[in-house]
This record gives C-alpha cells, sequence and structure tokens, in this order.
C-alpha cells in the first residue's frame, strides 16, 4: 500500500490509471477506522481495480464549538487497517484546500432538517469536501455507509445534479456485538453513557416492528423508549426523497438524532413492510 500526503501526487496517480482504463473505487473517511469503515472497502474492493482510502478531519463540517482539535486519531491503526483491507492508496493529504480556496458545494433542500437543522455548516462542508475530493481522485465507484443516511443520500444527489461520471453505492450499517451503530465519536462514551445509548438502536427497531402507520404514534413509540439527554430529532421520513411522512404508506427510514453527556449520536433503521 501506498501512502500519498500530496494532493498533486494522488491526482496524477488517478489520471494515470484513468488513462490505462482502470477502474478506480474510493472510500473518504475522517480516520479513526472502525469495521464500518473497513465494510466500505470491502464493498468496493471487488468492483475496482485500484482502491483508493481519503483520511481528512475536514475543517469545513464542522460548526463553532464542535469537536474538530479532538476528533479522535489513530494514524497507524488506521494504516493498519487500510493495509489489510487491500487499499492500493492511502490518501491523507496535508495541503488539501488551497489557500485562497472559496467554493461551496450544497445541495438545497436535502441539506436541510434533520441533522442540517442544528449543524448548518455541516452538510454544505461534506458535499464540498467531497466535490474536491472527487476532482483529485477520480473515481468510478465510491461508497458511503448507511449509517449517515443524510449524507448517502446528499451525495447522491449531488453527484446526480452535476453530472458526474461515479457510481454511489450505500454500505450497510454496521452494529457493535451489543446493537450500538459503530461511530468514531462512541469512543467518548463512558460506560454508562453507553448503555444509555443502546435505547437509540431499541427504540428505532421497536418502530419499525410495530403495525401501526400513523408516524406520529411511532415517533411517541420510539421517544418513550429513548433515554436521552437532549433531542434534535427523531422523524420516519421517506427512504428516497427524504421527505417528512405522516402516513408510513412506502419504504420509509426511522432516524434519530440526540445528545449523550457531550456526545452527538446519529442512527437509524429502515421501515419495510407489506404495502398494499
Amino acid at each position: 500500500m501506498q501512502t500519498l500526503t500530496r494532493t498533486a501526487a494522488i491526482a496524477e496517480q488517478a489520471l494515470a490509471w484513468r488513462a490505462q482504463g482502470l477502474r478506480v473505487g474510493f472510500v473518504p473517511t475522517m480516520g479513526f477506522l472502525h469495521r464500518g469503515h473497513t465494510s466500505l472497502m470491502e464493498l468496493a474492493r471487488p468492483r475496482c481495480d485500484k482502491l483508493v482510502v481519503s483520511i481528512f478531519v475536514n475543517p469545513l463540517q464542522f460548526g463553532v464549538n464542535e469537536d474538530l482539535d479532538r476528533y479522535p486519531r489513530d494514524p497507524e491503526g488506521d494504516a493498519a487497517k487500510c493495509r489489510a483491507a487491500g487499499v492500493d492508496v492511502l490518501f491523507v493529504p496535508d495541503d488539501f484546500y488551497p489557500p485562497d480556496h472559496s467554493t461551496r458545494v450544497r445541495v438545497e433542500g436535502l441539506s436541510e432538517g434533520l441533522c442540517g437543522t442544528s449543524r448548518p455548516v455541516f452538510f454544505e462542508g461534506i458535499t464540498t469536501v467531497v466535490a474536491r475530493l472527487f476532482g483529485v481522485v477520480q473515481p468510478t465507484v465510491t461508497v458511503f455507509g448507511e449509517k449517515d443516511y443524510q449524507q448517502l443520500a446528499i451525495i447522491r444527489r449531488m453527484v446526480r445534479d452535476l453530472a458526474l461520471p461515479i457510481e454511489v453505492l450505500g454500505g450497510p450499517l454496521i452494529r457493535d456485538d451489543d446493537g450500538l451503530a459503530l461511530s468514531s465519536r462512541n469512543a467518548y462514551l463512558s460506560p454508562a453513557q453507553r448503555a444509555r445509548a443502546l435505547s437509540l438502536h431499541r427504540a428505532l427497531f421497536a418502530m419499525a416492528a410495530a403495525e401501526e402507520r400513523d408516524a406520529a404514534a411511532l415517533i411517541a413509540l420510539g421517544r418513550s423508549i429513548l433515554d436521552v439527554d437532549t433531542f434534535d430529532y427523531l422523524e420516519i421520513r421517506d427512504a428516497v426523497t427524504l421527505a417528512p411522512l405522516e402516513t408510513v404508506d412506502r419504504p420509509a427510514r426511522a432516524l434519530v438524532g440526540c445528545w449523550i453527556g457531550g456526545t452527538r449520536l446519529i442512527d437509524n433503521v429502515a421501515i419495510e413492510r407489506p404495502w398494499t
């Protein structure tokens, strides 16, 4: 596995691969990798000739007083996981944005609501960094996890709207043995907080299993199970458009965002039923 730190170097390598007709797979990350990340690499690996993983803690997606400076990092462990997953190039940029970088990319509609309400700069930061990464890596196929379901929908819309020749795959959400959705921020949780965090998936799975189709009743059920300090949201949205639903009469997603102590957690589950 080769590790590149200069943006010009990965761009040159990517263009050379393209000139050879090779399929380039790409998994962008912020590091502190876990099984959720490596599952995305495993999904991409058989679909490409060359696999690139990036690790970049993107400052544009962090708001004031968010955890940019204390975001967990493990460069040596990350490199070992990438090597074991068959990654060809690990891109860890130290010069990613030019000093006068002034362009922002925003997907209207899908970026509003859910995580976009409490984190107003977040998705613009995501789409801006991903658009630039796509420009330098030139991927044929890219993989994003369903753990960040709203982000996945936004990236798909951006690729469609900008006519980018990239296949966007969604990787299934990966849970720990106790059911907690894997996240780099789980490292912030104390044992007692982690035990409370298990209420997220219990609430979502109860909503998905209930025969009730009234969204408000399902949300009330979920709230009765959740044990959190602060709610950002608990909603049921259309699985494709993310439009809010009053009646669950089509494939849907139950999504939660909340705080336990000083840690913000998100989770989601599919609601799939016979719709006729």
